[in-house]
C-alpha cells in the first residue's frame, strides 16, 4: 500500500512521471519477487517468443546497459500492462485527463478532487489525486508560512500561532474518503488477485503435467483447449507476478506443442492460427506510426502487446524470430516517437523556466524597492499577485529544477512579505499614537459640547475638526468606536448653535418663500409679441428677485433655476446669451445705483476685476495649448475641443469687460453727481 500513498516525483503542472522515471527494469521485479514456478523461463530457448531475450532476469548473463537500454520500450509496455492486468478498470486512467493542477488554485484544486472521487474509479485516479495532494500541499504551506509571518509581525508568539483554512480542512476530507474508498477496494481486491494468482498456479502445473499423461493424443489436446480457456477466463493477478506467470505459462505451453510432434496436424494447425493472428497485429502496430495522436497510438500498442501475450498462442519455430523482429521494431518505432516528443517537451520547459526565471526577477524587484507608504504597497501587493498567478500558468518546467525554481520562488515572495510585513509593524506603532492624540481631541470636544460661549468654543470647535483630520489612520478596532463618540460630541455643539441660530434664519425662509412665490408668476409668464415691452417685464422680476435679499444657504439652488427660465425668455427673443447678461448685470448695477453704497460697488467691482484676471489667464493657457498641435488638422477632435474653448473664453472676457464698463460708468455718474452737489454746496455758503 506504500507503493499507492507514495509522491509523485514530477514535473511542474501536471507533474506526472516521466517515462524514465516509471520504468522500472524488469530484472529488478524478478529479484525482488520469489519465483512463481520452479522452472520458470531464464532464457529464450523453448519461450514463447523470442523476446524473453529482450527482458533479462536474475539468470541471465546479458546484463550489458546497451542491451537493457535497447529494450526499454518493451520493459515499458510490460510494466503498463502488468499495471492495467492487476485490474481492467485501471485501464480508464489513460481516458481521464492530467490537468495542468500546477496552474490550479487551492479551492480550485479541492473541487477537482472532489469530481475525479465522485465520478471515477478510485483506482482509475490513484496518480490524479497523488498530483493533486502535491500541489495543495506545497501551495498550502506557502500560504500557511505566508500568515505566520503576518502573525509574527504583528507582534505574536510563533507557538500561538493557529489558523483554520476552509480550504484546508475540505481537502482533507476528500482526501480521507478517497483513501478510504481506495483501501477498501484494495483489500477487497489483494484477496481477489491472491486467488486467482493460485488458480493460474494450478493451471501451469497441469499443463506441465499433461506430457507425462498415457492417452490418446486428441483427449490431450482437447485438455489442452480446456486448460486455455480456463487461463483466460482466471481473472487478474498481482502486477509483480504477471510477468513471471505468463512467461511460465508460455514455456510450458511451447513444451506441450513441441510435444505434439506425434500429431503434427494439429500442432501446425494452431501455428498457423497463430502466425496470420500475430501478422494482423503486426500490421495494426505498423500502422500506428501514421496516428496523430501519440497518447492514443500508444495505448493501442499496449492493447497490441498484451493480446499477443495473452491471447496469441506460439508460432512454428522458423517463424518465432522473424514475426516478433517485425513487432518490436514497430514497438520501437513508436517508443523513438514518444522520445522525440518528451525531448519536444522539455524544450517547452525549457522556455516555461525562463518565463518563471522572468517572473522571480520581477518580484525580486519589487521585494528590493518596497513603498514606504500604505497605497504604494498596497498597489505592489496587486502587482506581486498577478505575477504570482502568471507563475503558476506558466507551465512546467524541466525536472531536475523544478524544486530549485520553486524553492526560489517562495523565498522571493517571503523576503517581499517581510519587508511589508514590517513596514505595517512600523505602521501600528504609528496607529497607536494617533489614537492617543485622537482621544486627547475627542476629551477637549466632550468638554465644550456643552458651552454657550458661541463665539470662543465655535472657533476651538472647528479648529478640533481640522486637527481631527489632519492626524492620520488608527488601529481599525478603536477607529469606528472612536470616530462615532467624536462625531456625537461636535453634532452636540453644533446642533446647539444651530438651534440658536435659528431665530436667525427666519428672515432668510421669508425671502425663499417670496422668491418661490415670484419663480412660480415666471413659469406662468407669456411672452406677448412685444419686444421692448417683454424685456421690461422680463427686468421687473429681476429687480423683484433681487430685492429679497439672502435665503437659506441649502435652498440656494432656487437662483438658477430663476436664471435657468430668464435665460429661456431672452432666448426666445432673440437675445444672445451674452447679452442677456448684460441686461441682468444691467439690472443689478441699477440697483446698486439706488443704492449709492460706494463700498458695495467697490466689492463688485473688484470681484468683476478677479473674473477678468481668471479669464485671461485661462485664454493664455488654451492658447499656449494649440501651440502643440501646430502641425495637426483642424479636424483633429483635440484641436477642436480646445479651439471651442478658447472661443468661449473669450467671449466670456468680453461679457465681463462689458460689465466693468458698466461699472465705470455707474462709478463716474456718481462721483460727478457728488462733485455737483459739493459745488452747489459751496455755492450756497458763498
Amino acid at each position: 500500500m506504500q507503493d499507492k500513498d507514495r509522491k509523485l516525483q514530477q514535473a511542474e503542472g501536471g507533474k506526472e512521471e516521466s517515462t524514465e522515471q516509471t520504468k522500472a527494469p524488469l530484472e529488478q521485479a524478478t529479484q525482488a519477487e520469489p519465483k512463481v514456478a520452479e522452472d520458470t523461463v531464464s532464457e529464450t530457448e523453448g519461450s514463447n517468443e523470442p523476446e524473453s531475450k529482450a527482458v533479462p532476469t536474475e539468470d541471465s548473463d546479458d546484463k550489458s546497459p546497451k542491451k537493457e537500454e535497447s529494450n526499454d520500450h518493451l520493459d515499458e509496455i510490460d510494466e503498463s500492462n502488468a499495471e492495467d492486468a492487476e485490474d481492467t478498470e485501471n485501464e480508464k486512467r489513460h481516458t481521464i485527463p492530467m490537468l495542468d493542477y500546477h496552474s490550479m488554485s487551492m479551492e480550485n484544486l479541492v473541487g477537482e478532487l472532489q469530481r475525479l472521487v465522485k465520478n471515477e474509479k478510485v483506482q482509475a485516479i490513484n496518480k490524479h489525486v497523488s498530483a493533486i495532494k502535491y500541489e495543495f500541499d506545497q501551495k498550502f504551506q506557502d500560504f500557511l508560512d505566508e500568515k505566520k509571518e503576518e502573525f509574527i509581525s504583528k507582534g505574536g508568539n510563533e507557538v500561538d500561532f493557529r489558523y483554520n483554512s476552509v480550504a484546508k480542512r475540505q481537502f482533507n476530507e476528500v482526501y480521507s474518503d478517497f483513501r478510504e474508498k481506495r483501501d477498501q477496494y484494495y483489500k477487497q481486491l489483494d484477496q481477489s488477485l491472491k486467488t486467482n494468482l493460485q488458480k493460474r498456479l494450478e493451471i501451469i502445473e497441469e499443463l506441465k503435467g499433461l506430457i507425462d499423461i498415457e492417452e490418446d493424443i486428441n483427449t490431450t489436446y482437447n485438455n489442452f483447449k480446456d486448460l486455455q480457456n480456463r487461463w483466460k477466463n482466471a481473472g487478474p493477478i498481482p502486477r509483480t507476478n504477471y510477468n513471471d506467470v505468463w512467461r511460465t505459462y508460455h514455456h510450458h505451453m511451447e513444451i506441450f506443442y513441441d510435444f505434439l510432434h506425434l500429431n503434427r496436424e494439429l500442432r501446425d494447425l494452431d501455428f498457423k492460427h497463430n502466425l496470420e493472428e500475430k501478422q494482423k497485429l503486426v500490421e495494426r502496430a505498423e500502422a500506428l506510426a501514421d496516428e496523430p495522436d501519440l497518447n492514443k497510438a500508444f495505448r493501442e500498442l499496449q492493447t497490441l502487446h498484451k493480446i499477443w501475450k495473452e491471447d496469441i498462442g506460439p508460432v512454428a519455430k522458423e517463424h518465432r524470430e522473424e514475426i516478433w523482429e517485425k513487432f518490436s521494431n514497430a514497438t520501437k518505432a513508436m517508443h523513438q516517437r514518444r522520445q522525440e516528443h518528451f525531448q519536444e517537451l522539455e524544450k517547452v520547459y525549457e522556455k516555461n523556466l525562463e518565463k518563471k526565471q522572468e517572473i522571480i526577477a520581477g518580484i525580486a524587484k519589487i521585494a528590493e524597492n518596497v513603498a514606504d507608504n500604505h497605497r504604494g504597497i498596497q498597489q505592489q501587493i496587486k502587482e506581486v499577485e498577478a505575477l504570482r498567478e502568471s507563475f503558476f500558468k506558466a507551465g512546467k518546467v524541466p525536472q531536475k529544477v523544478n524544486e530549485e525554481t520553486w524553492g526560489q520562488f517562495k523565498e522571493t515572495v517571503r523576503k517581499f512579505n517581510r519587508t511589508k510585513n514590517a513596514f505595517y509593524k512600523n505602521q501600528k506603532k504609528e496607529q497607536q499614537q494617533n489614537l492617543e492624540k485622537k482621544r486627547e481631541l475627542l476629551q477637549l470636544a466632550v468638554s465644550l459640547k456643552d458651552s454657550d460661549d458661541w463665539a470662543e468654543v465655535t472657533p476651538q470647535m472647528k479648529r478640533i475638526q481640522r486637527d481631527w483630520k489632519k492626524i492620520g489612520h488608527v488601529p481599525r478596532k478603536y477607529s469606528d468606536k472612536i470616530w462615532k463618540e467624536f462625531k456625537d460630541a461636535c453634532n452636540h455643539y453644533f446642533d446647539r448653535l444651530h438651534a440658536e441660530r435659528n431665530d436667525a434664519h427666519n428672515e432668510e425662509f421669508e425671502n425663499f418663500k417670496k422668491k418661490s412665490e415670484c419663480l412660480d408668476r415666471l413659469k406662468a409668464f407669456q411672452l406677448s409679441g412685444d419686444k421692448k415691452k417683454d424685456i421690461e417685464d422680463i427686468k421687473a422680476f429681476l429687480s423683484e428677485w433681487k430685492q429679497y435679499g439672502r435665503i437659506p444657504y441649502n435652498k440656494k439652488h432656487i437662483n438658477g433655476k430663476f436664471n435657468k427660465i430668464v435665460d429661456a425668455l431672452f432666448k426666445k427673443l432673440g437675445i444672445a446669451k451674452e447679452q442677456s447678461e448684460l441686461l441682468k448685470y444691467g439690472n443689478k448695477v441699477q440697483e446698486l445705483a439706488k443704492t449709492e453704497d460706494n463700498y458695495a460697488i467697490g466689492n463688485e467691482r473688484i470681484f468683476v476685476k478677479r473674473k477678468i484676471d481668471e479669464v485671461k489667464s485661462e485664454i493664455r493657457q488654451l492658447e499656449n495649448n494649440l501651440q502643440f498641435f501646430s502641425n495637426d488638422s483642424e479636424d483633429n477632435p483635440l484641436v477642436k475641443e480646445v479651439v471651442q474653448k478658447l472661443n468661449k473664453q473669450k467671449e466670456a472676457l468680453q461679457t465681463w469687460k462689458e460689465k466693468m464698463k458698466n461699472l465705470n460708468i455707474l462709478e463716474h455718474k456718481l462721483n460727478k453727481e457728488s462733485e455737483e452737489e459739493e459745488a452747489e454746496g459751496s455755492e450756497e455758503e458763498e
